[in-house]
């Protein structure tokens, strides 16, 4: 393949955005540098699902072109979808925002797209798996960042070349039982998930982390090789089978 893969990023519905007026769908400006600074194209895709409802075979059919994707921090996810309760610190919830995340992220495993999941992304991923979160942490990871040692050889050791990194966090929610075929791979010290991958030998890439490494991609080099693990695997992924 040629050129640079197409990483599709849902957008983020933003309430104002000064430099537009009035409301606005948004992906983070570090995060699109990042996908771009390790080769890949990034594509912000609307979220598409009006009154909460989706038509999975539209998805389908707008990004099969994807050759990767992105599913990016955001809001909390409405707590009826994996069985949970509301709880006064949830904020940003969105009926329409859920049901394209949750819509994105079965298609990408479907069709063995590869896929990075970044905070919230990771926690959609896993509820579209099947999987379950904690509501409310008992001590929330916002604006944290702390040292992450990676317990286990793994992929994602892999790819940074190291068991020992910096990590950025902000989220006050956390997985609690995994999704089908999702194996963790690195925790806080108070026990939170902070990294899942699939080890499946016919599963997908997809690797999910519960920090930000877009935060510090353009002075870390091991969170940059985080977006130059997608777009290399997204690479990959249109190559013809032999």
């Amino acid at each position: 393949m040629s050129g640079r893969p197409l990483i599709i990023v849902p957008a983020r519905f933003s309430e104002s955005a000064s430099a537009l007026r009035f409301r606005a769908e948004v992906t983070a400006r570090a995060l699109a540098t990042a996908v771009f600074d390790a080769g890949g194209e990034p594509v912000t895709v609307h979220p598409h699902a009006r009154d909460g409802l989706v038509d999975e075979g539209q998805v389908a059919d707008r990004f099969d072109f994807a050759d990767g994707v992105l599913l990016p921090g955001g809001g909390d996810i409405t707590p009826a979808l994996y069985g949970g309760l509301e709880h006064g610190e949830h904020y940003d919830m969105d009926p329409e925002q859920d049901a394209f995340d949750l819509a994105v992220a079965r298609w990408a495993l479907r069709t063995g797209r590869p896929v990075l999941a970044i905070c919230r992304g990771l926690q959609v991923a896993n509820v579209a798996m099947g999987g379950t979160l904690v509501a409310h942490m008992d001590r929330p990871h916002r604006h944290v960042v702390s040292e992450l040692t990676l317990e286990r050889a793994c992929a994602l050791t892999d790819a940074l070349g190291t068991r020992t990194l910096s990590i950025s966090c902000y989220h006050h929610q956390a997985l609690d039982r995994l999704g089908d075929g999702l194996v963790a791979v690195a925790w806080s010290g108070d026990g939170t998930v902070e990294a899942v991958e699939m080890v499946a030998a016919d599963a997908p890439w997809f690797l999910g982390v519960q920090w930000h490494p877009e935060d510090t991609a353009a002075t870390d080099p091991a969170q940059m090789a985080i977006f130059a693990q997608l777009v290399a695997a997204s690479r990959r992924s249109l190559q013809p089978s032999s």
